[in-house]
């Protein structure tokens, strides 16, 4: 399985998905999307979306981290991060469906329409006066998601699993953009510690 790798929070939640699982790319291309390489030929006529990154195995392209971590954990389903059963696998899902729309989807909206508006405005609709907005529907997620947390340190109850990397990767990159955690959140402040110490985190 062959890598398009970047700078960027959705290359490193599926590096990190992908440390954790001990899973080794046979092969990482780094695609630079400062210079606009993954919105060209040949990286655009693998993945027409343009978004980063994407593996191929066997000449197929797939894109999209969540889909990419599935494959993943399909390819080597130890140690499981999704499930090992219907029931697991369906309780992850909802969890990262959770943290997609409450904190992950509205903090990059955020970061699009202020701090990286000059990297997107090329290629989709900017409007600078959203971004308020955007970051504080993030921080009410964030609030949410405290309340959950209490009495554990992963975002599905006793299991570690594709739902931290995924909220691990861009509230990482959120602190570096102008979204830093609220240090009131005091279980979302534990959630963060506990998974930074994963030898993955620095993947």
């Amino acid at each position: 399985m062959k890598l398009y790798d970047s700078i960027g929070p959705n290359p490193k939640l599926v590096r990190m998905f992908a440390a954790e699982k001990g899973f080794t790319f046979s092969d990482t291309e780094t695609v630079d999307i400062m210079a606009g390489a993954n919105r060209q030929g040949p990286y655009l006529e693998k993945n027409p979306a343009g978004g980063m990154p994407a593996v191929e195995v066997d000449g197929a392209i797939t894109a999209e981290t969540i889909a990419i971590c599935e494959l993943i954990e399909e390819t080597q389903p130890n140690p499981p991060l999704i499930g090992t059963n219907a029931a697991e696998r369906a309780e992850t899902r909802m969890w990262v469906r959770r943290v997609e729309w409450k904190i992950i989807q509205p903090l990059t909206d955020g970061f699009r329409n202020a701090e990286g508006s000059q990297l997107f405005e090329s290629r989709m609709r900017i409007d600078n006066s959203v971004a308020p907005h955007f970051k504080a529907v993030a921080q009410d997620g964030f609030e949410w998601l405290d309340a959950q947390l209490d009495g554990r340190t992963t975002i599905v109850p006793g299991r570690f699993t594709l739902a931290d990397v995924a909220l691990y990767a861009i509230a990482e990159f959120g602190q570096s953009v102008g979204q830093p955690l609220n240090a009131d959140l005091k279980n979302v402040a534990a959630w963060y510690e506990a998974t930074a110490k994963h030898d993955s985190a620095q993947a």
